[in-house]
């Protein structure tokens, strides 16, 4: 037999559907692996091999399975005309499969979709496009994960201001605020790597029975699925899930999770990237179309508008598993667009991710200059610590307090403040007064982070 199209190769863009207002995933790799004609090219995939998997059985002759093979090419079909013609039946599949019929032709044309409903054409097509998509951002947080170990290697030990609800805490290092990011990322990893090797096709027929398979002659409907499976590289489902929507909404949290992760990233980018603290900077900056001094942080704003959306998409998806029936009246064709917009939004942040971790400017000198900002109050807790053995509790925490506002009212820094207290003329705070040795267990929990694979 032939073998069936692989639908790895780059879909050619839909004149239509270019992405004019998502500069996010306009001309990603999601982009082209998501377009219309990626679409109807898995759903040609998925009637071919169906078609096959019933040869497979001895249900159809091979040469039916090698005619609808050789036909089911997404360039011989119309896209624009099978759109136009979904609206009189609600789907795609029904229009296609005239068409597919036809250009199969007279002989072998009545084995095509046989015993097959539309849903499981659809249903099966729209994991293979979940899976080839899930494929391209997979590769990109690869290198996105890479390019984070890297940062968090060379900045093992470099001191930082770790901040918490907007100001100065205590001290961290870039390190292990890099080895967070590649965690995150590292996670989202195993969350689409999880979803990805599960997703099954879907065959059930009319009502999720299989009885038109079994009336062609199948006396085995587990091996006809298992056989589908095969011919598409995806998981044979034990029992038809067209109103068992465990897939789709396995889907929508993992790309949802994905893109919080990378939108975690993204934000931290933006925030210490603002000019009045220009602690990193992206690789390359956006331009401005007023201000020509600008060098916008491009990448990380496109991230972070993904991560904004995806959870309200994941939302529908999540909601159209309360479906009525064998088969529901709008809950199954609510899930397509959101679907889809949810895979390019991530493959387009994924791909913009890269981009982002590897051309990463990361100024440690600014970073050790910020630490203090604050004249010192940012070991405040560490000299709580040592304070509080040589003067007691109390004492430690009124003279903290009290020249805690000296620090500002007089513009010295804590450490000669310290320096003047009678009571701690004998008491070294050389060290306990340096930011940029307290920076506890950071550099451990970095390199602990980094053996993660």
């Amino acid at each position: 037999m032939t073998p069936p199209p692989s639908g790895r190769e780059a879909a050619p863009v839909d004149p239509d559907d270019t992405g004019l207002l998502a500069p996010g995933w306009a001309g990603s790799p999601a982009s082209s692996a998501t377009a219309d004609t990626a679409y109807l090219q898995a759903l040609l995939d998925a009637e071919a091999a169906l078609t096959r998997a019933q040869a497979a059985c001895k249900l159809v002759p091979a040469e039916a399975a090698t005619a609808v093979t050789q036909a089911a090419h997404a360039d011989r079909f119309d896209v624009r005309s099978l759109a136009e013609r979904a609206r009189s039946g609600g789907n795609p599949v029904i229009p296609l499969v005239a068409d597919l019929t036809k250009a199969v032709g007279e002989e072998y044309g009545p084995y095509v979709h046989r015993g097959a409903t539309s849903q499981d054409i659809m249903d099966t097509a729209t994991m293979l496009v979940a899976v080839r998509t899930l494929d391209l951002i997979l590769a990109d947080l690869a290198r996105t994960e890479r390019a984070l170990a890297r940062s968090a290697a060379g900045h093992r030990d470099s001191p930082m201001p770790g901040r918490t609800l907007t100001q100065h805490a205590v001290p961290t290092t870039f390190g292990l605020k890099a080895a967070g990011w590649r965690w995150l990322v590292l996670d989202a990893r195993d969350r689409v790597l999880g979803v990805r090797d599960a997703l099954p096709v879907q065959l059930g027929g009319a009502a999720g029975t299989l009885a038109a398979f079994a009336a062609y002659g199948s006396q085995n409907t587990a091996d006809l699925t298992a056989a589908f499976a095969r011919e598409l590289g995806l998981d044979a489902a034990l029992i038809p899930w067209h109103t068992l929507r465990t897939p789709v909404a396995d889907l929508a949290g993992c790309l949802a999770f994905t893109a919080g992760a990378l939108g975690k990233i993204a934000t931290d980018v933006l925030v210490l990237g603002r000019t009045e603290i220009a602690e990193v900077t992206e690789g390359s900056g956006g331009g401005s179309s007023a201000m020509p001094h600008k060098a916008n942080p491009v990448r990380s704003t496109l991230i972070v508008a993904a991560a904004r959306r995806a959870p309200q998409l994941a939302a529908t998806l999540y909601g159209a598993m309360v479906a009525e029936d064998e088969r529901p009246a709008g809950a199954w064709h609510a899930e397509w667009e959101p679907l889809r917009d949810l895979l390019r939004l991530v493959g387009g942040a994924a791909r913009d991710a890269t981009e982002l971790a590897e051309g990463l400017r990361v100024h440690p000198d600014v970073m050790r200059e910020h630490l203090g900002l604050t004249h010192g109050l940012i070991v405040s807790e560490r000299l709580s610590a040592e304070l509080s053995s040589v003067l007691g509790r109390a004492r430690a925490k009124t003279l903290l307090t009290e020249l805690a506002g000296r620090t500002y009212s007089e513009g010295r820094p804590l450490h000669e403040l310290l320096a003047e207290e009678p009571e701690l003329k004998d008491v070294d705070l050389t060290e306990p007064t340096d930011p940029a040795r307290y920076t506890g267990s950071a550099g451990v929990l970095t390199d602990r982070a980094l053996e993660r694979r």
